[in-house]
């Protein structure tokens, strides 16, 4: 269907690497933006929506989710990280069946929807189940089943990885959709396996999705079965890097680390509630972005953060790194816009992240006639420290309306909250 986004202003980002808002047209053409500014000749959209009282931004991207992971919201708060993972989420994991998986993902697609997120990487356990949540619900997503296994002789991890490669032969024909290979950490993964995990991804094509340096403990248990090694150094030492990796969390890294990841050109997801609220700590950002690092942004899963929402994560990431630097300038609100859309494009392969012509459709409409957004100071500013994520009104994924007056089009919220509910009388 043929948009026109009306008289709204809108963020566009310059060419210097500048952003500003400017009232414009949008043009939008099947899966396409055709146009941002005049209105082609012969352009005869079939919905026009007026942009009077809206902010028209990129649609935001979530690199980092657990997807069913939605249904352990508030189950497992005020703990260390190890107590939360293996005595509280993992034993509760063995829980959920197939269909579990499926109603969680479609809870996350809608809170990542009504809160302005567009595209998300989900690293998932349960088979075809996202993918089928995205794809009711019109979402984009990288998929990414995640991998356990001792080596490449492991059955269940052989397994996983032949999940990664039937979902991709089967969900490819979807165009929302992208892949990646997404060995679990290094903790839960054995060097032959992770070296089997890389020769797959060359074979393939596809890059790598993994937690890393996340914890003290795991610092602490890489150096004793390693010769000393950090996370990183262990990873760049059997070729890990030698494919794209997309990289969650790095909290733990040192500046020899950085200096890896900046060689490799490895992607780094910042995660920054979820790592405050494990007491893992903070991820040293300002370094990375001065050594030139693509900065993503990701929440992790509602067991750990406890929301998807992208506005509270852009927040967080703008306050917490200023206070542990005591530099108001470490980390800005332009700074953590861009890697909630194009840095987040750039580390996921995608043609998304800002409106401009040629770019997919990804858009999303903020009601700005809310008292949060008065007075009209500085809307990029609002939107990182004003906005809640409530003011999103309309959500355009590839070309279509998927949320419209704050409302989900393609799918029943009560239906998908109720499923919710009805998983957790088995914890």
């Amino acid at each position: 269907m043929d948009i026109l986004i009306k008289d709204t202003p809108a963020l566009l980002y310059e060419d210097n690497g500048g952003m500003r808002i400017t009232e414009t047209n949008i043009c939008i053409r099947g899966r396409t933006i055709i146009s941002v500014g005049d209105i082609p000749e012969g352009f005869a959209p079939k919905k026009t929506i007026g942009g009077s009282g809206f902010l028209a931004i990129p649609g935001l991207i979530n690199c980092h989710t657990h997807s069913y992971m939605s249904v352990f919201r508030n189950l497992a708060d005020d703990l260390t990280f190890n107590e939360w993972l293996f005595e509280r989420i993992m034993p509760r994991e063995d829980m959920l069946t197939n269909e579990d998986g499926y109603r969680g993902a479609m809870l996350s697609c809608a809170e990542m929807i009504k809160t302005g997120t567009t595209c998300f990487m989900d690293m998932h356990m349960f088979k075809n189940m996202t993918a089928a949540a995205a794809d009711q619900t019109g979402m984009r997503v990288v998929l990414s089943r995640g991998l356990v296994g001792s080596d490449r002789s492991d059955e269940g991890g052989l397994r996983r990885l032949d999940d990664t490669l039937s979902e991709m032969k089967q969900w490819s024909i979807n165009p929302r959709f992208g892949f990646m290979i997404a060995p679990h950490a290094i903790y839960t993964c054995g060097e032959d396996y992770l070296r089997y995990c890389t020769e797959k991804a060359k074979e393939t094509g596809l890059g790598m999705h993994i937690h890393l340096s996340e914890s003290p403990k795991e610092i602490k248990d890489c150096k004793k079965a390693h010769d000393g090694m950090t996370p990183v150094e262990y990873l760049e030492s059997i070729g890990f890097f030698d494919v794209k990796t997309c990289a969650a969390h790095c909290v733990q890294c040192r500046e020899s680390d950085i200096e890896i990841l900046r060689k490799h050109d490895v992607n780094v997801i910042h995660n920054p509630k979820s790592n405050l609220k494990l007491a893992n700590g903070i991820a040293p950002i300002p370094d990375m972005q001065k050594a030139g690092i693509n900065i993503c942004m990701g929440t992790d899963s509602q067991a750990s953060n406890n929301s998807l929402n992208m506005f509270s994560e852009m927040n967080f990431a703008a306050l917490i790194h200023k206070g542990a630097n005591k530099d108001a300038q470490a980390v800005s609100a332009r700074d953590v816009l861009r890697f909630a859309t194009v840095n987040g494009a750039k580390a996921l392969g995608l043609n998304v992240g800002e409106i401009a012509a040629g770019k997919l459709a990804d858009i999303v409409l903020i009601d700005t006639e809310r008292p949060e957004f008065y007075p009209r100071n500085d809307l990029i500013s609002a939107l990182v420290y004003s906005a809640n994520g409530t003011e999103v009104d309309t959500v355009v994924i590839d070309g279509e309306i998927v949320l419209e007056n704050g409302r989900l089009t393609l799918a029943d919220e009560e239906e998908i909250y109720a499923n919710a509910q009805k998983i957790t009388e088995k914890f």
